[in-house]
């Protein structure tokens, strides 16, 4: 199966999911038989999602980042290379046109620390093969980037257990 027509996503916001919900359509697009390609910017951790992952056979999750907070005032280099790295391999996985849904997480958090240029994610965008479906996520999606999307979805945090002192829960936000 392949899809007909690829369309762009986009999940922003300050409230939490975007991940979240990008993996959903991934696990939804794999359940029917799609090959989905995941590439991480800005994250080097074995988060939770890796592990369950792994377990299917048409769905890749790969990380361009480290274990650390980048700064956004002062990137370290590395964090650019990285980043770099990271889109240039996404140019290529999505110029090739073997996976059906590729998703770039945190892509936009991305262009906004400066480790890719907006310029270049906005090439990949128009140049992506028509029958790819193509989601970008992490909060402050660029309003260019946006006017060229399919579909854009805010999260919106309005309540969240943070707020109460509670850290990050294995298994809920890892």
């Amino acid at each position: 199966m392949s899809l007909k027509k690829g369309y762009i996503h986009i999940y922003t916001g300050n409230g939490k999911g975007k991940t979240t919900a990008a993996l959903g359509l991934g696990l939804r697009a794999a359940g029917a038989g799609l090959k989905v390609y995941m590439i991480q910017f800005m994250k080097g951790r074995r988060y939770s999602e890796i592990d369950a992952v792994e377990q299917l056979q048409n769905f890749t999750i790969v990380q361009f980042g480290r274990d650390e907070f980048v700064s956004k005032e002062n990137p370290e280099q590395i964090d650019v290379d990285l980043a770099q790295k990271g889109l240039k391999h996404a140019e290529e996985i999505i110029k090739k046109g073997e996976y059906d849904l590729v998703i770039l997480d945190e892509i936009n958090v991305a262009i906004d620390f400066n480790l890719v240029a907006l310029k270049d994610v906005l090439k990949l965008v128009e140049e992506k093969p028509e029958k790819v479906e193509l989601v970008l996520t992490g909060r402050y999606a660029p309003q260019e980037l946006m006017k060229n999307a399919d579909l854009v979805t805010e999260m919106l945090e309005i309540k969240h257990p943070f707020q109460k002192g509670v850290l990050a829960r294995k298994g809920i936000d890892y």
